[in-house]
């Protein structure tokens, strides 16, 4: 598996037929990429929901307890492999229109090769940030993309002149599933599972505490502003 990560990175075209061959041998070759590689988001993710912490407004830091930070992460975990699974189907069940014959597992594996520098931008989880998420996300896309449209010809093995509507079938498809099972999941953690946070606020007034205002004292300027306004006797 470590060389498959490696080529898909530097050299994807041969990448992609050293996958096919190896998937040819052993179609369930692809089972321990896909469960050790959606490792690295879920642990990043317990990390830096627990540990790190985020800032949605100023002086104040977010972080949720231990219990709820695993409870996100195994959620998270699950959705990834439950998500491969169907755009496998999907994928198959499109093949048909493409001319294309790959098995299930053929199908599975090759979701789970494309997606890989998605389980990278999970390390992007280590600091939970609006703009660190964006960034890692766009990269990850564009280059899952390229994964996707040089390996349809060379695994799954169709006319090249085939190629774009397959893949822009593959991402629509894609995307479906991943608002499907997204937004299940984030409205069961926070609704069912009533995640606990932990906050921690700045002091950001001139006086952090009622003991540190100053007192009025005894025969202050408002003692006498007082008995100056009372009447001549």
């Amino acid at each position: 598996m470590i060389p498959h990560f490696f080529t898909l990175m530097t050299r994807p075209d041969q990448a992609w037929t050293e996958i096919r061959r190896d998937e040819e041998r052993n179609s369930s070759n692809y089972i321990l990429h896909l469960f050790l590689w959606a490792l690295l988001p879920a642990v990043c993710m317990f990390i830096g929901t627990r540990y790190t912490g985020w800032s949605l407004v100023e002086g104040e830091r977010v972080w949720l307890d231990t219990p709820s930070a695993a409870q996100l992460s195994v959620l998270i975990y699950v959705t990834i492999i439950i998500g491969t699974f169907i755009m496998g189907f999907f994928l198959r069940w499109m093949s048909r229109t493409f001319e294309a014959r790959p098995t299930y597992n053929q199908c599975v594996g090759f979701i789970a090769y494309i997606i890989t520098p998605f389980f990278l931008a999970g390390l992007g989880a280590l600091y939970p940030s609006r703009w660190m998420a964006i960034t890692v996300l766009v990269a990850a896309g564009i280059y899952s993309t390229y994964l996707l449209f040089v390996g349809l010809p060379k695994f799954m093995r169709i006319d090249n002149r085939n190629t774009f509507l397959y893949g822009a079938c593959t991402w629509g498809v894609g995307l479906l599933v991943l608002v499907n099972l997204k937004v299940p999941m984030i409205l069961f953690w926070t609704l069912a599972l009533d995640p606990t946070y932990e906050r921690d606020t700045v002091q950001n007034q001139s006086y952090g505490f009622e003991e540190n205002r100053p007192q009025e004292e005894p025969g202050g300027v408002d003692s006498e502003r007082r008995f100056n306004e009372r009447p001549n006797e």
